[in-house]
Formats: structure tokens, C-alpha cells, sequence
């Protein structure tokens, strides 16, 4: 094998790798939900989060593979079995109850938000232990994309939701002069 000589020692790189691949990890499990959620969900938001859902995992399956090939970029190999993702992850596997909308919405939010806050410790590890901008500026970007996914839900989150119950709903009667 030939030596990396990029101006970071063998120490340095494995410390970055063992970082990436804790967020490949959470990226992962967070890939799953988002399908699982996407799959289940049921009600009057159905085909706005169906949707959603769609453009987030197509999101982070792209990311999964940019964090996989940063891990390979500095010479080492990354997590790839369920046990693996499992062990790093700080993101929990979802229990086998199907949740309401929002719910699911709620779950999501906290996780990305998780996410946020590992990479924004990543990201110093990588500047201030490790030395690595070219990975802090890597993850900087991965963190903005989770940022716009979680405001994206917030923002569902804060909205009027439809209510198929009539809760929340005027019951005036409407007139022709309304």
C-alpha cells in the first residue's frame, strides 16, 4: 500500500475517520427512519411529508456515500453492517409502534438536531485535535444540510395542521355575506 502523504499523520486520520464514521452511522439510522416514515405515514399531511420525506432521503443517501468516500479519501475503511452503524450511532432505532404524523415529524426533528450538535463537535475535533480543515469544512457542509432539513419539520411543526377531527376548526355557519 502505498503511504498517504497529505499532511496529516496515520494518528490524525484514524481519529478523523473514527468521527466520519460515527456520523455515517447516525446518518444511516437516520436514512431508515426517514423511509420508514415515509412508507407509514397516514392522514391529511400524507402527501406533503410523503414528498418530504422523499427529497430527505434522497438528501442523505448522498451523504452517506460523501462520508463513506471522505473515510476512504484518508485511507481507511468505513462502517458498513447494521452491528456496526448500531455500535456508533448516537440516533435510536425506531420501536415497531407506527407513530401519528406528527410524531414522526417530532422524532425527526430531534434527530437532526442530535446530528447538528455531533458535527458541530466534529467539526472542532477535526480543526483543533486534528488539524484536518479540508474535514471540518466537509462536515460544516454536511451540518448545513441538516439544518435545512430540521427547519424544514420545525416549520411543519409551527404551521396550522390540518385537523381531520374538527378540532381547532371554525364552526360559524358561512353566509353569503361571509
Amino acid at each position: 500500500m502505498h503511504k498517504i502523504n497529505i499532511g496529516l499523520s496515520e494518528e490524525q486520520r484514524r481519529g478523523v475517520c473514527d468521527l466520519l464514521n460515527r456520523d455515517l452511522a447516525d446518518a444511516y439510522l437516520l436514512l431508515i427512519k426517514t423511509k420508514k416514515f415515509h412508507w407509514d405515514v397516514i392522514g391529511p399531511q400524507f402527501r406533503t411529508l410523503h414528498e418530504l420525506w422523499e427529497e430527505h432521503y434522497e438528501t442523505l443517501t448522498e451523504t452517506i456515500d460523501a462520508l463513506a468516500e471522505r473515510i476512504r479519501q484518508l485511507g481507511f475503511y468505513p462502517v458498513g453492517s447494521a452491528e456496526g452503524f448500531l455500535k456508533m450511532a448516537s440516533i435510536k432505532e425506531e420501536n415497531q409502534e407506527i407513530p401519528t404524523a406528527t410524531a414522526m415529524v417530532e422524532k425527526l426533528v430531534y434527530d437532526h438536531e442530535l446530528i447538528i450538535r455531533n458535527l458541530r463537535e466534529h467539526i472542532d475535533q477535526c480543526s483543533e485535535q486534528y488539524h484536518d480543515e479540508g474535514t471540518a469544512d466537509f462536515l460544516t457542509g454536511l451540518m448545513e444540510g441538516h439544518e435545512e432539513m430540521a427547519w424544514m419539520l420545525r416549520s411543519f411543526l409551527e404551521g396550522e395542521s390540518v385537523q381531520a377531527d374538527d378540532v381547532g376548526v371554525r364552526k360559524e355557519p358561512v353566509s353569503a355575506t361571509n
